[in-house]
């Protein structure tokens, strides 16, 4: 039987945090072009202009350290792969690089976009087109974060991620002996 060192139970659970965390980022983007995108785009430009100024810094405000915070992640994941030399690394390097590549999408464009937009500096015969552009920025950025994400679940079902199996059911454990708040 295979011995399990403590750093790789505890990559084992970064790996499992950072899979946790693409998904709960994949399912924001889902949500904002899913429900606040068509919303936007409903509501005249003027209105969308003064809903974007009063909710600028809330968006931002969950946005950017989920974004960071699952960049961040990502890349320790690659890191602790590689020094692991764990059966998936290059799977996790992936996700890593693609992480990067969402967080560079801030700086390419939506940075410049949403403070057009937090200021009303944009015209509003703009604003139509403008949401067009930022609508294909962004769903650009969620495939790339669904194509991350589902790398990363990939990744933890890897047959050879023994440590992870034993977290869990360690975890198992923990969860058993721990009374319940019900």
């Amino acid at each position: 039987m295979e011995e399990f060192s403590g750093i790789s139970v505890v990559f084992g659970f970064i790996r499992f945090l950072s899979t946790a965390l693409l998904g709960i980022f994949f399912g924001a983007m889902l949500t904002e072009g899913c429900v606040l995108l068509p919303y936007w785009r409903s509501i005249a430009p003027t209105e969308f202009l003064g809903w974007y100024a009063a909710n600028s810094q809330r968006l931002q405000g969950f946005f950017s350290p989920l974004t960071i915070g699952t960049a961040l992640l990502a890349i320790v994941t690659a890191i602790g792969s590689l020094w692991e030399h764990h059966p998936t690394q290059w799977l996790a390097i992936i996700i890593a690089v693609i992480s990067i590549a969402v967080v560079s999408t801030f700086f390419l464009y939506f940075q410049k976009a949403n403070t057009s937009f937090a200021t009303a500096s944009i015209s509003t015969d703009r604003v139509a087109v403008e949401l067009t552009r930022w609508a294909m920025w962004h769903w650009c950025r969620t495939g790339l974060s669904f194509i991350a994400f589902t790398m990363a679940m990939l990744s933890l079902w890897h047959i050879q991620d023994r440590n992870f199996v034993t977290l869990l059911l360690v975890l198992n454990a923990v969860r058993s002996i721990v009374p319940s708040q019900s």
